[in-house]
């Protein structure tokens, strides 16, 4: 297109970044975009009632496709809502361009309702913000953005665009959409190849990085050709290694000191696309143990060395690099294999049993009720989870294998996982998406729900209704003399009747009264062609040196 009104240039380029759904919620300022979407059926506009749910939708489905999600809100008032989950994104690397509609250029100067410094709202919560101040602007603004997005390390950008930008009386060219060039392996590994060739008990810590970059074959190659023992980075987005595999030793948690306990074992540790460690309770001491060797891979060259020094680093696509590696070493023997999968399976620990034999009628055993939901999985679901305690559970116990199979936000803003859910099952129709979520994070974006009903999505959304933040009293009860009272930390009461929201916003519901029950309902997620909100309730929190106490 060689030139075109600026509203014509925002709907073309759109099309040639490949955006197919818009995710948003409109006000006065929208109106020249909703206008033009009346003619461009091809643009599927989807609603949301509060933005967080919007920016979590495009979240959800910016990861189900691998392309760019786009956000359309509102002002001021709309950015402040949207910035939870553009925070996320940020936190997550998801790739979206979120626009908003300022107010007219030509009243700024009188402090129009509505209007405020939307890039420096932004900003925190992005990888880059700006706002357009002329309509011949926008086409190349907007082509930079969809470019920055998806640039290592990958993440929301911000554009604010002026009501009157879109309907000035104006042509602009439209930039052509430049191919990107792939990225290819780390130069010079020969470091990293003499240490990993020379390690007696190596490690790989997985992160993100291998699942965003679809990766995954070339890891397992070069855990099996080194006999490498395996784990996921603290409170993994994704899956990034088979959580099924014989090398797998499970999640690193979220604290210096149990990364350091774990990794003390191994003499040389692969860190591959992990954005530092992200510890959630501080502990003293570093994560790496004194003696360890660290070869670090990344595709953002900032990471290297960031939080932890590395004795060999490789910046680079994380597959052609992985795959390199693999070339320039030897197999190890199956009997290296074997010590480092016992050590894994050490590790796991088998919960299989303790949940089984906590099988029984509600309220459930919060581990019963994780291993019931990881038991009734089709095998080619989604998990999208948001459940802070009981998802701690559900990782433990789910075997997943196939990419973009768990979906979470290591963002922690919560809200998310509604609208997540809702946009992963719309990016990929074809895989049933099971959204396990804390009744708390819930409450925050109650709202996605509205759009799960209002499109048809056949999500599946699990309530885990223990009607407190259980994850605050067991940190209290960690960190000081149990004085026998939490203040500001229960849900309840008055309970909460989880199947009553549903009904609120027109989506069935059902109450679940055992595990067995919970078990046949999820197994049911693939024959479903509406939504569907199943409210579990579990034991709540349980005080130390309390009479119930086990």
């Amino acid at each position: 297109m060689a030139g075109a009104t600026p509203i014509a240039a925002l709907l073309d380029i759109l099309r040639t970044e490949g955006v197919e759904m818009i995710f948003g919620n409109p006000g006065t300022t929208e109106l020249p975009l909703i206008a033009a979407l009346a003619d461009a059926p091809d643009l599927q506009y989807v609603l949301a009632t509060q933005e967080l749910s919007a920016v979590a939708m495009a979240d959800g489905y910016a990861r189900a496709t691998g392309r760019v999600g786009f956000v359309s809100l509102h002002v001021a008032a709309g950015v402040a809502n949207g910035l939870i989950g553009m925070l996320n994104a940020r936190r997550s690397r998801t790739p979206l361009v979120v626009v908003a509609g300022q107010q007219d250029r030509r009243h700024l100067i009188h402090d129009p309702m509505l209007s405020g410094d939307l890039v420096a709202l932004a900003t925190p919560a992005t990888k880059h913000a700006v706002e357009v101040t002329r309509a011949t602007d926008l086409p190349l603004v907007l082509r930079r953005a969809f470019r920055l997005a998806v640039t290592p390390p990958a993440g929301p950008v911000f554009v604010s665009i002026p009501m009157d930008v879109l309907t000035e009386d104006v042509v602009v060219d439209v930039p052509r959409r430049s191919p990107a060039a792939p990225p290819g392996a780390a130069a010079d590994p020969a470091t990293a190849v003499a240490l990993l060739r020379g390690a007696r008990r190596p490690a790989i810590v997985a992160g993100d990085g291998i699942g965003r970059e679809g990766a995954i074959g070339e890891l397992v190659a070069l855990a099996e050709t080194l006999g490498a023992t395996v784990y996921h980075q603290p409170m993994n987005d994704g899956i990034d290694v088979p959580t099924g595999h014989r090398l797998y030793a499970g999640m690193l948690p979220p604290r210096h000191d149990a990364i350091r306990a774990a990794l003390a074992q191994h003499d040389v540790v692969l860190v591959v696309g992990a954005h530092a460690f992200s510890p959630h309770h501080y502990t003293p001491g570093p994560a790496i143990p004194a003696g360890v060797q660290v070869v670090q891979i990344d595709s953002d060259a900032a990471e290297i060395g960031r939080t932890f020094a590395v004795d060999a680093a490789l910046v680079g696509a994380i597959g052609p690099t992985l795959a390199a590696l693999v070339r320039a070493l030897d197999p190890v023997g199956p009997d290296a294999v074997d010590r480092a999968a016992d050590l894994a399976s050490t590790q796991r620990g088998d919960l299989d049993a303790q949940a089984l034999a906590l099988y029984g009628s509600a309220p459930l055993a919060p581990l019963a009720a994780m291993h019931a939901v990881a038991a009734g999985l089709p095998p080619d679901a989604v998990v999208v989870e948001e459940a802070i305690t009981a998802g701690l559970l559900l990782r433990a116990l789910l075997r997943q294998e196939r990419p973009r199979s768990y979906v979470h936000t290591v963002g922690g803003g919560l809200g998310w996982g509604i609208g997540a859910a809702v946009g992963s099952r719309l990016g990929n129709p074809e895989r049933p998406v099971v959204a396990v979520l804390g009744d708390g994070s819930a409450l925050f974006g109650v709202q996605g729900l509205w759009s799960a009903v209002r499109y048809q999505v056949p999500v599946t959304f699990i309530v885990v209704d223990n009607g407190e933040y259980r994850t605050l009293k067991e940190t209290l009860d960690r960190t000081r003399a149990h004085a026998g009272r939490y203040v500001g930390l229960d849900l309840a009461p008055p309970r909460l009747d989880w199947c009553a929201a549903a009904a609120f916003f027109g989506m069935d519901a059902a109450l679940i009264g055992s595990t067995d029950e919970l078990r046949t309902a999820v197994a049911g997620a693939p024959g479903r062609d509406t939504p569907l909100l199943l409210q579990v309730p579990v034991h709540g929190h349980v005080p130390p040196n309390s009479d119930t106490a086990s």
